[in-house]
């Protein structure tokens, strides 16, 4: 999961300083959050699939498919 979130944030050369404002944390914790030391909140979680416009599962790596699901 936590590769996936790094990875996702270089795809879009972010900083973990810019990444962490979006979030209204501070780098630290987010640093945090990439290497694994500090289990992510469901909140953060959904805000990152959000903005990066992926599911949870592909986020939590239940699947490789990082499409979310928008059927109703």
């Amino acid at each position: 999961m936590y590769t996936r979130i790094r990875n996702l944030r270089e795809d879009k050369d972010l900083t973990q300083q810019q990444m962490a404002e979006l979030l209204h944390i501070t780098q630290t914790t987010y640093s945090r959050y990439e290497n694994g030391n500090l289990d992510l909140p469901s909140a953060v979680l959904i805000t990152l699939a959000n903005f990066h416009q992926v599911s949870i599962d592909y986020l939590l790596g239940q699947t490789d498919n990082p499409k979310r699901n928008t059927a109703k």
